[in-house]
């Protein structure tokens, strides 16, 4: 069964770009303050397609957008999304704890903010992005739908989490967004490639894994080529090192999510080269 056919049902342009995928995870993590407008510049400036985020929301219901569900590491100061006002947050400096060698922080003082989910959707319209839901209780899925409608890019999305309860809400109220695996899914996946089950059907459009967890290898040439037989696509975080990428792209994964998009991207386009 081809990728186009399980994706019958779906009215999406996320899948539309060519393939091999290269996703700035959280922007440009390894060069920028992660989930940050200047992150996610830096990404766009790369020549990447895609974007991946996380999203929490305040007291007050605005969706943002950062990994942790406190302030503590990325921003040095004490606050928890949740119980927090749009307007607290705001003061938080995400550039704050930034640094490259442990010395210098030279994103702190410059003014950069935790985003608003609304403010990355406009800011880079062109882009595909995927969404992770951090917070499970209460749910976002309905604002975060709402804010996503509002820019009009439900076309442009994936809708990711590790946990069950979101991705089941979003499958339910809006089943032509795309989803990924969640933690449980991803293990039945594994486990089904090794039982060679042929009554396995998969859940969602993309299993996003690790390339290795503890001893076991996630991702293998017979991983990917089980989920390509069944329409799924593979997204490996996170892959910094070039040589893992090559090792990657060699067994036919589908997409590398990187704190590094730009050398991800000049990976590929080598290996392009080298086949002229």
């Amino acid at each position: 069964m081809s990728q186009s056919e399980m994706r019958e049902h779906l009215d999406t342009d996320f899948f539309t770009p060519a393939l091999p995928r290269v996703f700035g995870h959280r922007g440009s993590a390894g060069t920028h303050p992660e989930n940050t407008l200047e992150s996610f510049a830096a990404a766009a400036a790369f020549g990447v397609q895609y974007l991946e985020l996380d999203i929490h929301t305040t007291r007050d219901g605005e969706v943002v957008v950062s990994h942790d569900d406190h302030l503590e590491r990325n921003c040095g100061r004490a606050g928890v999304i949740h119980e927090m006002t749009y307007a607290d947050l705001a003061t938080a400096d995400a550039g704050r704890m930034f640094t490259l060698d442990g010395i210098t922080f030279p994103f702190r003082d410059k003014g950069i903010r935790v985003p608003r989910l609304a403010e990355v959707l406009a800011a880079f319209p062109q882009l595909r992005m995927i969404i992770e839901v951090k917070q499970i209780a209460p749910s976002v899925v309905a604002p975060m739908l709402a804010v996503i409608d509002r820019a009009g890019m439900r076309r442009n999305v994936l809708v990711a989490s590790e946990q069950q309860e979101p991705l089941d809400e979003v499958r339910r109220v809006a089943p032509e967004i795309p989803t990924n695996f969640s933690y449980l899914e991803s293990g039945v996946f594994i486990n089904a490639m090794g039982t060679r089950d042929a009554n396995y059907r998969p859940p969602a459009d993309a299993v996003e894994i690790p390339h290795r967890h503890e001893s076991w290898e996630l991702v293998t040439p017979e991983s990917v080529e089980f989920a390509h037989r069944l329409g799924v696509e593979v997204h490996v975080w996170t892959v910094n090192e070039e040589a893992e990428m090559s090792e990657l792209l060699d067994m036919g994964v589908d997409g590398l999510i990187s704190d590094y998009p730009s050398r991800a991207l000049d990976v590929i386009r080598r290996r392009a080269a080298a086949r002229r």
